[in-house]
């Protein structure tokens, strides 16, 4: 990587600081609020005993999420979508990824006729609140699933989480790949792309889009190989605030 120091002090395969509150939540079965430096994005795991209609019967469980952010998450309000009535293509959009990503690690079968609703909610914003609500989502989800086990919905053999999922954003800009983009880098970015990784190193999926001019193969493979050591850095951060308290 190049010697080129970011607004921000990081060099361009750096995270931003990333912190892991589990179980902020007093009431939800799993929960986690999860910072990348400035965006802060709070993931609660609802767990409830049975499935939707068309899964009744079927021996598996259901993993789902919802996205949304707060009014004033960003520089200037914005109007609740509840108010407008109206969900936005975002929303549906971002919602449907995070919903992607976890059920990319899920035993469906192993879960048994339970459902797992995450819901992340964005209380401030940076750059990347997708990322990182994907990332919190996960030690939720991992919460909430140790909670169906201990009140016997779950076996106590079973093994529903097969394995890890995080995400992280990466781009161009000046021409420079970067890791974990703040939102004054996403907005000068040429190239922008989410990047969700298994902890075994498998994507799940890969967003990019050239914002300015198109890249080539060489930039996607940098872009990725910044994109999965990242997400291998999340992950560490995710089994360690799995960790029970004083190990």
């Amino acid at each position: 990587m190049t010697d080129i120091v970011r607004a921000d002090g990081r060099a361009v395969d750096d995270l931003r600081t990333i912190t892991i509150e589990r179980g902020w939540s007093a009431h939800a079965e799993g929960s986690a609020l999860i910072s990348f430096g400035g965006t802060k994005v709070l993931c609660t795991a609802s767990f409830t005993n049975g499935v939707p209609r068309w899964l009744t019967g079927k021996g598996k469980g259901w993993v789902t999420a919802e996205y949304a952010m707060l009014p004033r998450a960003t520089n200037s309000r914005n109007d609740r979508e509840s108010v407008k009535g109206k969900i936005g293509g975002r929303t549906h959009e971002i919602s449907r990824l995070i919903g992607r990503s976890l059920r990319a690690v899920v035993d469906m079968k192993a879960l048994g006729e339970n459902t797992i609703v995450i819901d992340c909610d964005v209380l401030q914003a940076d750059g990347g609140t997708r990322t990182a609500a994907i990332t919190g989502a996960y030690v939720a989800l991992a919460d909430a699933i140790e909670w169906g086990r201990k009140k016997k919905f779950i076996g106590q053999k079973s093994t529903p989480l097969i394995d890890t999922v995080a995400a992280v954003s990466v781009g161009i800009i000046d021409g420079e790949p970067m890791l974990d983009l703040a939102y004054v880098e996403d907005v000068r970015a040429e190239t922008d792309m989410n990047v969700v990784v298994t902890g075994r190193g498998l994507f799940v999926e890969v967003q990019g889009t050239a914002e300015g001019a198109p890249f080539d193969k060489r930039e996607l493979d940098a872009l990725l190989e910044l994109g999965v050591a990242g997400c291998a850095d999340l992950r560490a951060h995710q089994l360690a605030s799995l960790q029970p308290a004083g190990e």
